[in-house]
């Protein structure tokens, strides 16, 4: 017994058995052993590869190439390849020019120069003062005798002799003319291995059989939730845990709420197109409420001192933030008192590149009430950014159009050893509330899910997390420690 068969034969499936004692006898091909093992082809494909894995049997592949006639080919057959076609039509001129030559073949440009290159090449035609010589001996070339012989029907490649080897090389060139069929086959016998064990595998009972415990388990990859979706997932739950309610709306937005109604001026270099993504040739037909709209005009009018324009306020782009499902909400609900959130798509026509996508994630809330201020703000993210086990997180002052004042978050990141940039964050301008009739201070807070994602599974590429690696996908822990 060879020290590598250190199994117990009681271990065995009755596949596997069924399988040795039909290649007790020698190797099989797979339709031979399946009817001996007397198993469908799934439970004899099943156990071939056990038996392989335990180096009890050897698998010998071949692959067979039938050649059969292409569409070309048989054209060619019947009217000639294009440099028989030449000499058969010039054979009577004697020399001719070579400009004369094409008028007399019928041949188009394509044929005709495939006909001068392969007649020169095999000896048929010679040059002479630039005029074309027909040889004497034009005799049946390799090429049109194998084509003659593949319209009798289809030729194992291994049994062509060399010189048909060497026109089936030269025919391949030809498009259509010669076409290649594999076939593939196995034929399995039991290793020397296996072979030790046969009788004793015979003598077996068929009903006995033990179980290794020791035997190794394969891995199961279940379905499961890509990792992004379980972080917007558990944005999901901390906001709701904190007493916020979850609005949404369209990824396909007028101006007019992605801009204008945020008091950002028509001329913003972040309504360009090198920045948004407009929907080509499409124009809202009502943007808003009309006293919203005279209201959001008045300010820009006072604010920004310019003429307001309600055609660019129509023109359609993918939002570039979820702010305006917000602002919506506030122009249709006017709460005094209020906790929302959203989290949805956004698009920017950004570069892509290890930090920047055209296409992420966002995360937004606000809160309304009489007495909230900054440092309510700054309580709930730092809340936030806790449960979401970031606990060192720190404030500074910043600039974001419809805010004042703002704050932009930062949190430390241990792995990367230094502080990193999340959400942007303030209290909404009167600009922006008073317009659709919101008295009262809205805090409000905003940023992209994939960079936390990036920081809770250690990633140096924001591109990562799109490109389905499924190693990657497989190695994410469903629960974070």
């Amino acid at each position: 017994m060879v020290e590598w068969m250190t199994f117990d034969v009681k271990t065995l499936h009755e596949i596997e058995r069924k399988l040795i004692k039909a290649l007790a006898n020698g190797k099989l091909t797979l339709d031979a052993l399946t009817q001996q093992a007397g198993l469908n082809v799934d439970q004899v494909r099943r156990g071939i590869e056990w038996l392989k894995y335990k180096n009890l049997i050897n698998i010998n592949e071949k692959v067979t190439r039938f050649l059969s006639i292409g569409s070309e080919g048989a054209k060619a057959v019947q009217g000639g390849l294009p440099e028989r076609k030449l000499v058969n039509s010039l054979r009577l001129l004697g020399e001719i020019a070579i400009s004369d030559a094409k008028k007399h073949t019928g041949l188009d440009d394509a044929e005709f120069n495939v006909a001068i290159s392969n007649a020169r090449a095999k000896g048929w035609i010679k040059f002479t003062n630039g005029k074309i010589v027909i040889s004497d001996n034009v005799q049946e070339s390799d090429e049109e005798k194998l084509l003659a012989k593949l319209s009798r029907g289809q030729v194992l490649q291994d049994m062509l002799n060399d010189d048909e080897l060497a026109a089936y090389q030269l025919l391949k060139r030809r498009p259509n003319y010669v076409s290649e069929n594999e076939i593939k086959s196995m034929e399995v016998e039991l290793s020397p291995y296996g072979l030790e064990i046969v009788e004793e595998v015979k003598r077996q009972p068929e009903a006995e059989r033990a179980i290794d415990v020791t035997a190794p388990a394969p891995i199961i990859y279940a379905g499961r939730k890509h990792p992004l979706q379980d972080i917007i997932d558990e944005v999901r739950e901390i906001f709701i845990g904190l007493g916020f309610q979850e609005i949404e709306g369209p990824l396909v937005q007028n101006s007019f709420w992605n801009f204008d109604a945020l008091f950002t001026p028509q001329d913003h270099p972040a309504r360009d197109i090198q920045d948004t993504f407009y929907i080509s040739n499409l124009r809202a037909n009502n943007v808003a409420d009309k006293k919203v709209v005279n209201n959001v005009s008045r300010i820009h009018a006072t604010g920004w001192n310019y003429k307001w324009n309600i055609n660019d306020a129509r023109k359609l782009v993918l939002r570039t933030h979820t702010t305006p499902v917000t602002i919506r909400y506030l122009a249709d609900n006017k709460p005094d008192e209020v906790r929302v959130f959203s989290v949805g798509r956004v698009f920017r026509n950004e570069k892509l590149t290890y930090k920047h996508l055209a296409e992420f994630y966002q995360v937004e809330g606000i809160v309304v009430g009489k007495n909230v201020n900054l440092r309510d703000l700054m309580g709930l993210q730092t809340e936030f950014y806790y449960k979401m086990g970031l606990k060192k997180v720190k404030f500074w002052p910043s600039f974001f159009p419809y805010t004042e004042p703002s704050l932009q978050s930062m949190v430390y990141h241990e792995r990367l050893g230094k502080w990193v940039e999340l959400f942007g964050m303030g209290i909404f301008r009167p600009e922006v509330t008073m317009p659709v009739g919101v008295k009262n201070p809205v805090l409000a807070w905003g940023g992209g899910l994939e960079r936390i994602a990036m920081l809770r599974y250690g990633l140096d590429d924001v591109r990562e997390l799109y490109n389905n690696k499924l190693s990657w996908l497989r190695s994410v822990p469903k629960c974070q420690l």
